[in-house]
């Protein structure tokens, strides 16, 4: 599957777990895994709870097209 999300990567960067997201956004542990590992994407609106609650610009997790 092709990689289309940096979720892993900015979790790391920002020192947070892949569970202490899903307990923050209330989603089970294995959504955000399969989201992490590309398997799955998660909705704008999970996308922008996301970027939220890692203070991000919503654009650093996405893999950019240029």
């Amino acid at each position: 599957m092709e990689r289309i999300n940096r979720l892993k990567e900015v979790l790391v960067i920002k020192g947070m777990s892949q569970k202490e997201l899903a307990e923050r956004m209330g989603k089970n542990p294995n959504t955000i895994t399969s989201i992490c590992n590309n398997k799955s994407q998660p909705h704008l609106k999970d996308l922008k709870t996301m970027a939220e609650i890692l203070e991000v610009d919503i654009r650093e997790l996405l893999v950019s097209t240029l």
